[in-house]
């Protein structure tokens, strides 16, 4: 019985015949070079996404809780939330809650902000000085809101770095005066650059004392009192954060008595993140199956050039076949040469996906990212198309009958 051939001359003979053929070899590789840097560089768009998302909540605070009005069901219709969130359940949440560390109520609204001939459309909070070690917050310029500004309802303003640059693109902001609403307010502080929060910039926001918001911006609601937009809460360490979530929920269903579904809600930065966590991984499978199209289709491209290889080789086939060269030694040839297409192509395309993913990172505010451990699945990924499509020329190759063959020379 004729022995199999070594596995380095097959290898051998396998690379003499791509190399031959180069313009066809490289024809073929295109699909799986174009598969491979479609998923490395979808991938890391979607890592990039996800990374971006947890940069964004990391502003919040590791230790921050957010108490909103309205329920669950509300959100999901779309409904206006009712204001039924008030600041006596702020301060009850800062006297009762022993894992509170501090509370930071707040009452936003979209107002024109006027300074001189500049003006601009900004959200308007009406805060309290525990707002700044909450969200942590800090000022670069002049000072924020001090305990006598809040039980003065003085006429004071803090602004983001952004909206300076707005009213006042010339000019200091600390001391000028701009106009809310037909009211005066100076300004007192310019805020540090702190980013944006799910497309909220906060560097545009303004700050004014709580009670300069309720006397004079919003006014009093005749049913509730002063009704909060939400209630920033800042736990004593992060393990307390659970804690202190259970233990605001059981004191404002006691407070509102509550019998069935809560009016409102308390919302962790862990909540939201795995929610982000939900999306962008989702997005990123997405991208990765989109991309994983493309290397299907180089793998069907790798197929029908060597069926059709196959064709033009009958005859060396089947010369090698009357030479002694067993069916073995034909399969494993065609499987190789296909195997070194796919992974000739899978480096390249990886090559190709790792060099854009790091220019979208260095062009884009997208911190574009791939891991190793993508890189190293994605290339044998393509190996293996490379083997399982080969399968089909490979076979066909080795059953060919040397007689057959031999008649077509």
């Amino acid at each position: 019985m004729n022995s199999s051939l070594p596995l380095i001359e097959t290898v051998s003979m396998a690379f003499s015949t791509l190399k031959a053929n180069r313009l066809r070899s490289l024809l073929t590789m295109l699909g799986i070079v174009i598969g491979n840097a479609s998923v490395i560089t979808l991938v890391g768009v979607g890592r990039g996404a996800q990374n971006l998302a947890e940069a964004q909540l990391s502003n919040l605070g590791a230790n921050v809780l957010f108490v909103v009005p309205g329920n669950n069901d509300t959100r999901r219709r779309g409904v206006a939330f009712p204001r039924n969130l008030v600041i006596e359940d702020s301060d009850a949440i800062a006297e009762q809650v022993p894992s509170v560390k501090e509370v930071a109520p707040q009452i936003s609204s979209s107002e024109v902000i006027q300074a001189g001939a500049q003006s601009a459309t900004s959200s308007i909070s009406g805060v309290t000085p525990s707002f700044l070690p909450v969200r942590n917050f800090e000022v670069a310029r002049g000072r924020f809101i001090s305990d006598l500004d809040l039980r003065s309802a003085r006429n004071v303003v803090v602004i983001g770095p952004d909206l300076v640059n707005k009213l006042f693109p010339t000019s200091a902001a600390v001391g000028k005066i701009l106009r809310i609403k037909d009211q005066s307010f100076e300004v007192i502080g310019v805020m540090a650059p702190k980013g944006a929060v799910f497309g909220n910039n906060q560097d545009e926001n303004a700050y004014i004392p709580l009670t300069t918001m309720v006397s004079r911006i919003t006014g009093r609601d005749p049913t509730y009192g002063v009704s909060l937009s939400f209630i920033s809460v800042e736990a004593k360490n992060e393990e307390s954060t659970g804690a202190a979530k259970f233990q605001i929920t059981n004191l404002l269903r006691q407070r509102h008595r509550i019998l069935r579904d809560d009016d409102f809600a308390v919302r962790s930065q862990k909540d939201a993140l795995s929610i982000v966590n939900t999306i962008t991984g989702g997005l990123t499978l997405m991208l990765a199956a989109i991309g994983g199209i493309s290397l299907l289709v180089g793998g069907i491209g790798i197929m029908n050039i060597m069926l059709v290889a196959v064709s033009e080789r009958t005859e060396e086939i089947g010369l090698r076949k009357a030479l002694g060269a067993r069916n073995s030694d034909v399969l494993s040839q065609f499987l190789i040469e296909s195997l070194v297409l796919a992974s000739f192509g899978g480096v390249i395309g990886t090559a190709v996906g790792v060099g854009a993913v790091t220019t979208i990172g260095v062009l884009t505010p997208l911190p574009a990212a791939i891991g190793i451990s993508v890189v190293l699945i994605t290339v044998s990924l393509s190996g293996s198309i490379g083997l399982i499509f080969g399968v089909l020329p490979a076979r066909r190759a080795a059953r060919l009958d040397p007689i057959v063959a031999l008649r077509r020379l």
